[in-house]
């Protein structure tokens, strides 16, 4: 098995960029609470990575066929033969099982979100797919758990206390990467429709690219202003993350506006590319600005 194989398995890049979001998290949770324990934020980095990498094998498993059906997904190494099923799902359980642990080790909340991330990515989420655009939804929740995973997994030092706990910065975090997934699943999904359709996917809010799904994608682009404020507003950041999630959203928004007034293909394609940038300038931002308050 070649690396760009397993590569392929996990999804490097996705996954790269969850662990991403819920290191952040992590040391802003730590800057809260006290301190940055560093060992712990290395327990969460191998965790994190570690189990959103099964949750990607699972769902490749699981899509193994349809994947074959579409062209960006048939290079995939269980469907083009280059991985068995029974090794994917070894590595896949080796992977989660390990991945876990670690975060388990951390306090008992964090473990228990880790699992729950993957039962639910991978065995309600990846099926509900070719069943109703309510897939949507459901794959939101796991998508906005990194951040509230980091949060939580930096506390039992600062807490002396083993559970975990959610709190409202905790909550803000996980609000913010929720809305914000829908308008992100919504750009690909209208960019790959005609891909999607060929495995029965069922991704867009209507099914199809029509005046309904732009206008609901633009609903939640609306959402997700006031919502990016939240930090500033409850005083857990100041004016300049405020005000650089004010005109990152506002961005965000136009590029809806106009998928929504052209309904193009090149328009949600730039609006899906706006919104690998919206997050982690926004996530980055709050953590500088709550470190120098």
């Amino acid at each position: 098995m070649k690396w760009a194989d397993f590569s392929k398995l996990i999804k490097t890049r996705l996954t790269s960029l969850v662990v991403f979001s819920a290191s952040i998290s992590f040391l802003i949770g730590s800057r809260a609470n006290g301190y940055v324990v560093w060992i712990d934020w290395v327990k969460l980095i191998i965790g994190g990575f570690l189990v959103t990498s099964a949750a990607n094998a699972f769902n490749e498993i699981i899509e193994k066929d349809l994947d074959k059906l579409m062209k960006r997904t048939m290079e995939r190494p269980i469907p083009s033969g280059k991985m068995t099923t029974g090794q994917a799902l070894v590595l896949g359980l080796g992977m989660g099982m390990a991945g876990t642990y670690l975060l388990g080790s951390l306090n008992l909340l964090t473990g228990m979100l880790s699992v729950f991330s993957i039962l639910l990515y991978a065995f309600a989420y990846t099926p509900l797919k070719r069943k109703s655009p309510i897939a949507v939804f459901v794959g939101a929740i796991p998508g906005a758990l990194p951040p509230l995973i980091g949060y939580v997994a930096s506390q039992p030092h600062s807490h002396n206390q083993e559970y975990g706990h959610i709190d409202k910065i905790a909550l803000i975090l996980f609000s913010i990467q929720f809305i914000w997934q829908f308008v992100h699943f919504w750009a690909i999904a209208w960019v790959l429709d005609d891909d999607y359709k060929l495995a029965g996917f069922r991704l867009l809010p209507s099914g199809k690219r029509d005046l309904t799904s732009a206008v609901i994608t633009f609903i939640f682009a609306v959402v997700l202003v006031p919502v990016s404020l939240l930090p500033t507003f409850y005083g857990y950041g100041g004016y300049w993350v405020g005000g650089v999630s004010l005109i990152c959203s506002l961005i965000f928004l136009y590029q809806s506006f106009m998928l929504l007034r052209t309904r193009q293909i090149s328009e949600a394609r730039k609006l899906m590319f706006g919104s690998f940038f919206y997050l982690p300038v926004v996530q980055i931002m709050f953590l500088v600005d709550f470190i120098v308050k």
